[in-house]
């Protein structure tokens, strides 16, 4: 395990997220969502709740949510019930969005800002392309969703989901970091390579950004809470995403970080092979 490796990129993305070019990339992704999720939600949103509301009363769904909120001692949450649904419906749609805009839209520019100022000497083999990372991105959402789904009989098991659900996040954190951090400077067989011999640290630090995601997830249930009572959910929402974008960013720097600093080191061990060849050899 690549630990020392692990908690040096975290100083240094952490650094550097508080850079000024690096908090100004949070403002293209977040005016993307908030305009998509905004104009969603003032479509559809209204639709949903009735569609949840209209198939709760007929299949005696409020009754059975009740005596289950009962038996939780949260009998108050009720009358909220169904807006809690829909965003909870919506919530994973929304996380999964922001990472792909961060990842499409966002990482090339942090592996620009990263690779000239960090790693100025490092050679940019082109292994990865725009259309490239956004199929690849896609082909990992297909694949999470799929084991999503798959996996919700777990949800009447809670010990077990508690941990499948963050590895699921961290699965799909590092596929689409990873990718993107090496795209511009490892070429294929490169980047291969390297997510194959740093797969479990890369994962390590997809599952801790998936812990700290769920930070804004209480935000979210929050204003999904209070729409009933307070005006404030477009705030709730706002903050909601803005804080994503902020996590998945600072995830990103994480992963440029770590992959570049490996691929330098793997570059420099093949280097230096044939020399420790000669040596043997004499």
């Amino acid at each position: 395990m690549h630990l020392q490796e692990i908690m040096r990129s975290w100083a240094r993305a952490l650094a550097a997220q508080f850079r000024f070019k690096i908090i100004l990339l949070s403002l293209i992704p977040l005016v993307i969502s908030l305009c998509l999720w905004g104009g969603l939600m003032a479509w559809r949103l209204q639709a949903l709740f009735d569609f949840i509301q209209s198939y709760f009363s007929e299949h005696n769904g409020f009754s059975s949510a009740s005596a289950v909120l009962n038996s939780l001692g949260l009998l108050a949450l009720k009358t909220v019930i169904v807006p809690l649904l829909a965003m909870w419906a919506l919530l994973p749609l929304m996380i999964m969005s922001c990472l792909v805009f961060v990842g499409v839209l966002v990482m090339p520019t942090i592996a620009r800002h990263v690779g000239l100022r960090d790693y100025p000497t490092l050679e940019k083999r082109q292994g990865g392309s725009f259309f490239g990372s956004l199929m690849f991105s896609v082909g990992s959402l297909f694949l999470f969703v799929f084991a999503c789904v798959a996996t919700v009989p777990l949800i009447f098991i809670p010990p077990i989901y508690v941990f499948v659900q963050p590895l699921l996040w961290g699965w799909l954190t590092y596929r689409i970091m990873s990718y993107d951090a090496l795209a511009n400077f490892a070429d294929v067989e490169e980047r291969k390579a390297l997510v194959a011999a740093h797969r479990p640290a890369l994962l390590i630090i997809g599952l801790i950004a998936g812990w700290v995601g769920s930070l804004p997830s209480m935000l979210w249930m929050g204003g999904a809470m209070s729409m009933a009572y307070v005006a404030f959910f477009p705030f709730f929402v706002s903050m909601a995403i803005w804080m994503y974008l902020v996590i998945f960013i600072f995830t990103g720097l994480w992963f440029q970080y770590y992959c570049l600093a490996a691929l330098q080191k793997m570059r420099e061990a093949k280097l230096a092979h044939p020399l420790v060849l000669d040596q043997s050899a004499a």
